[in-house]
C-alpha cells in the first residue's frame, strides 16, 4: 500500500526558513513523481513544486520560485521541501502527493493519485 507522510510544519516568522519532509513507503522513488501542494483556508489547493525521482528534474510554481527548493533522498525514500524567505501568504496546510509512472512534471492536483495527510505551516508577520 502506498503511504505518504508529510512532516516538518510549524510556526515561523516572515523571512524565516522551514524544511518539510515527505516520507514514502510502498513504492520506490525511482518510479514516481512527487509533488508538494498547499491549501489555505477558503482557497483552492495549489501546486508548489514537484520532482521526478527517476532523473531528479524539478518544477516550481512562480509564487515560490527562487525561495523554495525541492530535493529527494532516494535511500531514505524521502522528499524535502526547503522553504526560505517565507511570507505570510505561504501559510497553508502542505501536502505531498505521488503519481506512479509519471512521464511529465505536473502541478495539478488531479494529476496525482496518492496523498499524505498534510502538515501545517504558519508564517507570522
Amino acid at each position: 500500500e502506498v503511504q505518504l507522510q508529510a512532516s516538518g510544519g510549524g510556526l515561523v516568522q516572515a523571512g524565516g526558513s522551514l524544511r518539510l519532509s515527505c516520507a514514502a513507503s510502498g513504492f520506490t522513488f525511482d518510479d514516481y513523481r512527487i509533488g508538494w501542494f498547499r491549501q489555505a483556508p477558503g482557497k483552492e489547493r495549489e501546486g508548489v513544486s514537484c520532482i521526478s525521482s527517476s532523473d531528479g528534474s524539478t518544477y516550481y510554481a512562480d509564487s515560490v520560485k527562487g525561495r523554495f527548493t525541492i530535493s529527494s533522498d532516494n535511500a531514505k525514500n524521502t522528499v524535502y521541501l526547503q522553504m526560505n524567505s517565507l511570507k505570510p501568504e505561504d501559510t497553508a496546510v502542505y501536502y505531498c502527493a505521488a503519481k506512479l509512472w509519471a512521464t511529465t512534471l505536473q502541478l495539478e492536483p488531479y494529476e496525482y493519485d496518492d496523498w499524505g495527510q498534510g502538515t501545517l505551516v504558519t508564517v507570522s508577520s
